[in-house]
């Protein structure tokens, strides 16, 4: 049975500069591809509502800022559209929050 090599010093077990880069790129490709969920739902809401993105604060809950099931079932589809993944009608009501939106759906698309 062939055993790996290591390099003169080393038991084997550390990582390497690639992957630790790798690790690294990972990490934050996660964290990236929540904040552009983030940032692209902050964009559909305010579009939906005739206001600034900057104006919709991330834990804002959306019915208190005016969306409404018309907007929010236009919103499903929205995010089925964009991200490929199948979501509920009461998505905006079970996840009220640009957060919370983005919490879910970035778990979402990780579990696949």
């Amino acid at each position: 049975m062939a055993t790996p090599a290591t390099t003169p010093g080393t038991t084997g077990t550390e990582t390497t500069g690639a992957a630790s880069a790798a690790i690294a790129a990972s990490a934050g490709a996660a964290s990236a591809g929540a904040e552009a969920i983030r940032t692209w739902l902050t964009e559909r809401v305010a579009y939906f509502l005739d206001v600034r993105p900057q104006d919709i604060a991330a834990d804002d809950l959306l019915v208190e800022i005016g969306l409404d099931s018309v907007y929010a079932l236009t919103l499903c589809g929205d995010v089925e559209d964009e991200f490929g993944i199948l979501v509920e009608a009461t998505l905006a009501w079970d996840h009220p929050t640009i957060d919370a939106l983005t919490a879910h759906i970035h778990s979402e698309l990780a579990a696949r």
